[in-house]
Order: C-alpha cells, then structure tokens, then sequence
C-alpha cells in the first residue's frame, strides 16, 4: 500500500512503484476522494458553492503534489500535436508545458470547479469517483503495453495480478460508494443522486478510456503521464456527467 501511496500522491516517502502496488490504488483512491469530499461538506457549510469547489480542487492538488496533472499537461503536449511517435515521447518527457499543455490544463480546472459547484456536497461521490478513475489507471498498467523501453511506471508492467480483477472489484467498490453516498445526500441539486452517482462512475471510465485509446494508438501504450493523465479527464468526466439533469 506504501508503494501505491508514494505513486499517487507526495506523501508515501521514498518507496519504488511495483506491479503488486496496483492492487491498492482503488483504495488509495478512495481515501483521497473521502478526504476531498469532507472538505467539499465543510467548506460549503462556510463558503459558498463556487468557493467550497475551489477549495476541493486546490486540496486535490496538494493531495496529488499536482503529479497527475503534470502528466495531463505532458500526455496534451505529446499526444495532441501531429508529431511522430519517438517524437511525442520525447515531449513528453521534457519539463516544459507547451500550448496544448496549457489549455488542457485550464480547461480541466475550470471544469471541475463549475461540476462540484453545481453538485450537492457528497464524500462518498468523490470517494466512489476517485476509486474509479485509480481503478482505470491500475486497470490500464497490466492490461496495456508500457511505451518506453525504461521509466518510473516500467515497474507495473511486472506480473502483479490480472488487471480486468482489478478492474471489477474497484468497479464495484465504486459503484457501492456512489450508491451509498446518494442515499445520504441531504439536499440533492437536479436530479437523482443515485443516478447523478452511476453517470458520475461511468463518465470515468469514459474519460480514462478515451485517453488510454490515444495513447495506445499514438505511442504504443502507457507511461506515467498517459496515467496521471486518464486519472484527471476520467474525474473530471465523471463530475461532469453527475451534474446531468434528470
């Protein structure tokens, strides 16, 4: 758990990612969703809807150390432009943030801050959502091929379990959270909760999908970026669709 917690987020120490790590990052996910979703319930008892979402955001990046969006600035930068494949690797192994970086960027925060506004405070939505998009991201490890002869995230492709069990079980574990979390919602905002949870749990495995498939056909596979990256648009997507009026 150590080694999936380093991978997410700053704060799991000095510990090598590993294929067996893969098996806690729905877990890992969930605590991190948890975690945002209190703050989301606080901050909206104090502030109002506008400033409780940027509040998340922002805690959602300290929780991350802004490491998957690093990996979304640096997927747009390499994946979006028409460039050749060693070409795309090489930008997106580069420290610098281009155009398509930028806008991906801006565009992602603003997006999730007007979802979360619009929504009714949930922590088990965020917990479900969260669980949901580390579940894509371990999913995608063991089942697509890594892209680059060596790297950080080299170390998932080691045999470390099947990814369509990772799959299910994180799958069902999400579903369960966004369940739970409609039935407790107190002042629900357009339509169902219930149904706001399964679209939100949908969107992202939408969203990660969508990023996974142009990284497999522009690169190959996956890196690290391709991960964090799929993480971040498959969330996003997710608060996105829970907003659906019904």
């Amino acid at each position: 758990m150590r080694a999936a917690i380093a991978f997410l987020t700053p704060f799991g120490g000095a510990s090598a990612p590993s294929a067996t790590a893969l098996s806690w990052f729905p877990v890992v996910g969930a605590g991190q969703g948890l975690v945002l979703g209190l703050i989301w319930w606080a901050g909206d008892r104090v502030f109002t809807a506008l400033v409780a979402a940027t509040l998340v955001v922002v805690a959602d990046l300290v929780l991350t150390g802004m490491l998957h969006l690093d990996g979304l600035a640096d997927s747009a930068d390499g994946l979006l432009p028409p460039l050749d494949r060693g070409r795309r690797l090489e930008v997106m192994a580069t420290p610098e943030v281009g155009a398509f970086g930028v806008g991906a960027i801006v565009s992602f925060l603003l997006l999730r801050v007007a979802a979360l506004a619009a929504l009714a405070p949930s922590p088990l939505l965020l917990a479900g959502l969260w669980c949901a998009s580390r579940t894509a991201m371990a999913a995608a490890a063991r089942l697509m091929p890594y892209a680059r002869s060596s790297g950080l995230a080299s170390a998932f492709v080691d045999d470390g379990g099947p990814g369509w069990a990772i799959a299910s079980a994180g799958g069902a574990v999400s579903l369960g959270l966004v369940s739970i979390g409609a039935v407790l919602v107190d002042d629900p905002v357009g339509g169902s909760p219930i149904v706001a949870g399964v679209l939100g749990v949908m969107g992202v495995a939408l969203g990660a999908w969508a990023v996974l498939q142009l990284a497999r056909r522009r690169v190959g596979g996956f890196t690290g970026d391709v991960l964090g990256a799929a993480g971040v648009v498959g969330e996003t997507i997710g608060l996105v669709l829970a907003t659906v009026r019904w």
